[in-house]
């Protein structure tokens, strides 16, 4: 069922554990991710960005087939269709397709414009019952050809985006998009800790670039107010790698083989998989 993402993610501050936001891409990245959380009982968050909503022919078009695929599925858990990395006008039109959730992200503003942007768009967002997202600091390395050095999140003006009465807040703290690099120096606990110190304990926290950060690193943010945890680089990665074998295996060249469903089959059962064991680690199994 489509909801918000208030609720499940209040829930989750207060419960300890952590819903995963899963990127989508295509009609079978929707299907593999409702199926594996439909399957473990945990809420989640369908993330789609800039780029990926253009891909798949305009928001009204993503809208349209998650909420169709949610009834024919018979889909029982939590759903949020939310915008990830929203700009301005974005936020706007997801609004009009009728997401349920946007994240407007004004972190390449200055601070005062990034405040006077997600101002407007929190009335916005909560005229129409959606929950909303804002950013504060940099998530490292490029998406939808945005590129941030990783500017870790300044907690004053952390404060200043949770006054607006945005419903969860994501914060740079030396987390980056794609693949850690071998010299990554982790996630800066000491940084995180003041940004809670300074919102209060009631806000919830978001981990963006989630692929990649070790399980024990992942806890302590969770037990340090993180309830919302970004996952999209891993999905493609284990797509590729199980599309690559079925191709490099010579499947795709025995009797019908090549036939579309046949041919991503194995990718979409290995973000199936990907995501339950994102779920196992978050803590939101049985959480629906």
């Amino acid at each position: 069922m489509l909801v918000n993402a208030k609720e499940m993610l209040d829930k989750a501050l207060a419960g300890h554990y952590a819903v995963p936001q899963f990127n989508i891409n295509d009609l079978e990245w929707t299907k593999s991710v409702l199926t594996a959380c439909e399957e473990e009982k945990s809420p989640v968050i369908l993330g789609v960005s800039m780029g990926a909503g253009k891909y798949m022919g305009g928001f009204k078009t993503v809208a349209a087939m998650v909420k169709a695929m949610d009834a024919s599925l018979g889909i029982t858990v939590p759903v949020a269709l939310h915008l990830d990395h929203g700009t301005y006008d974005g936020s706007y039109a997801c609004i009009e397709a009728g997401f349920t959730s946007i994240m407007f992200d004004g972190s390449h503003y200055d601070i005062d414009e990034n405040v006077e942007k997600t101002k407007e768009l929190v009335s916005a967002a909560h005229h129409l019952g959606l929950s909303i997202e804002a950013e504060v600091g940099g998530i490292g390395g490029t998406e939808d050809g945005v590129t941030s050095s990783g500017e870790k999140a300044n907690p004053d003006d952390c404060k200043r985006i949770a006054d607006l009465g945005v419903d969860f807040l994501a914060a740079g703290i030396g987390n980056i998009h794609g693949v850690y690099p071998p010299d990554w120096e982790g996630l800066d606990f000491t940084v995180l800790a003041a940004i809670k110190d300074k919102i209060g304990a009631d806000l919830p926290l978001v981990l963006h670039g989630g692929s990649g950060i070790p399980e024990d690193q992942i806890k302590k943010a969770i037990s340090l107010g993180v309830s919302k945890i970004n996952v999209n680089t891993e999905l493609q990665i284990v797509f590729a790698k199980a599309t690559r074998a079925y191709i490099e295996a010579g499947k795709d060249q025995q009797g019908k083989g090549y036939d579309p469903r046949k041919l991503l089959a194995p990718g979409a059962q290995a973000i199936i998989d990907e995501c339950k064991s994102k779920i196992a680690v978050f803590g939101c199994a049985g959480k629906a």
